[in-house]
């Protein structure tokens, strides 16, 4: 068994996929993560969750897109159809 990783989801995301990546990660609804997190957040005078979270966004990766065993890099261009 290798060591599991924390990453920031690609699909189970609102903002950066923080919430969703650390559900994956210890195996809880990121529902329930996000609600406590914004609870935390407010009860704590909203900047040190907020900076805790930016801090997190830039820190924690994304998670690598797999397909058939192969590890690919997507380029994301906004606005970018390919055609000339």
């Amino acid at each position: 068994m290798g060591i599991q990783k924390v990453y920031r989801s690609r699909s189970d995301r609102y903002i950066a996929g923080v919430c969703g990546g650390l559900g994956e990660y210890i195996d809880m609804d990121s529902t329930i993560l996000r609600l406590g997190w914004v609870m935390v957040t407010i009860f704590s005078g909203v900047l040190p969750g907020v900076l805790i979270y930016c801090i997190a966004m830039f820190i924690i990766p994304k998670k690598p897109m797999v397909e058939n065993g192969l590890q690919h890099t997507v380029i994301e261009v906004s606005g970018y159809s390919g055609k000339k």
